[in-house]
């Protein structure tokens, strides 16, 4: 069988067991309120062998394992399943309080679902020219190609190799005929010396994307025309050619039509991840310069009702993203986040 034919039936049979997972761990959650059933039926989640009251013959975990097993055992290697059951098992049980309070409806999982794996079964060397890398999957050979931009990457890649980071469960994600290596990295707390007693105040704000009081040191990252106004002007851009696709040349129906829409549909969201990227990094290089060991973010949550009452900045506005990608970048440099 073709290597991408194959790749394709493993994410494919990934989507079919993610939801599968998914299914049996609500089922099992809900039992108790199974109120047709007799009232001898026992409902406690646990090993029978273990609780008398167990209603199970083997470990939670184990339960989804082996409908994974009796269904996709000779259709795919068992490390991806395994994997699979893992991460979402992991994924229920911190989600599932707001699953019973009604506050998020269960994950349905669709085309496109990375190929999960372990760590054991990737097997990276170096290229023979030393500019690329190597690897095997599942005894499947691969080659890494790294852009333009090499200066993290390849560092990375090299300290696995060398032995001084880990590679941790990872995935392969197929999208639009590529192939992503999607690699989870342990990686160590930088040592950077920096002092809890001193605090960072950062205001996430309209005007400027993030505002930073250091003592009496502030600093402003960022603007409103930087962001919000080339953010705009890439929708304008969209929506004009978006008319002007009616006059084209119909060729083989709608994809036709839309083909030039292709290289626009991702400019806006990679410019904004660009500009979020750019402005935690600054933040932290900041907190880091002012050895600044706490981050406060000031009013945040007063700040993130104000986009909800606003269709207008509700749509344009990234909170969430710059959040998620300070915590991140804070977490790595060894930065407290205090969120008010």
């Amino acid at each position: 069988m073709p290597i991408y034919k194959q790749l394709y039936e493993w994410q494919n049979l990934s989507v079919k067991a993610a939801n599968l997972i998914v299914t049996h761990l609500y089922v099992q959650d809900r039992i108790k309120e199974l109120i047709y059933l007799i009232d001898d039926v026992k409902t406690k989640l646990a090993d029978h062998s273990k609780d008398e009251a167990g209603i199970f013959n083997c470990s939670h975990l184990s339960t989804t394992y082996r409908v994974l097993s009796k269904h996709f055992s000779d259709k795919m290697p068992s490390n991806i399943y395994s994997s699979l059951n893992n991460i979402l098992h992991n994924l229920y049980s911190r989600e599932r309080a707001a699953y019973r309070k009604g506050e998020r409806s269960l994950r349905n999982y669709k085309s496109g679902l990375p190929i999960p794996f372990g760590s054991s079964k990737l097997k990276l060397h170096p290229d023979e020219r030393g500019r690329e890398f190597t690897f095997t999957l599942f005894k499947v050979p691969f080659k890494t190609y790294l852009g333009k931009d090499r200066s993290d990457k390849k560092v990375l890649l090299q300290r696995l190799l060398a032995g001084t980071l880990r590679l941790r469960g990872s995935s392969l994600l197929i999208q639009k005929g590529k192939l992503y290596l999607m690699a989870a990295i342990e990686m160590e707390r930088d040592d950077l010396r920096l002092q809890d007693t001193i605090i960072a105040e950062a205001s996430l704000s309209i005007e400027h994307p993030i505002v930073v009081k250091v003592g009496k040191e502030r600093f402003q990252i960022g603007n409103k025309e930087e962001f919000l106004h080339r953010r705009l002007a890439i929708q304008s851009a969209r929506r004009r050619l978006l008319r002007g696709t009616t006059f084209n040349h119909p060729g083989k129906g709608r994809r036709r039509k839309l083909k030039s829409l292709e290289s626009w549909d991702s400019k806006e969201s990679d410019y904004v991840n660009n500009r979020l990227h750019l402005y935690s990094r600054r933040l932290i290089d900041i907190c880091i310069k002012m050895r600044a060991g706490t981050l406060l973010l000031v009013h945040q949550s007063q700040k993130e009702e104000i986009p909800k009452a606003e269709e207008f900045l509700l749509r344009n506005w990234s909170y969430y993203g710059l959040k998620e990608k300070i915590a991140y970048k804070a977490k790595k440099a060894g930065i407290n986040v205090i969120e008010e």
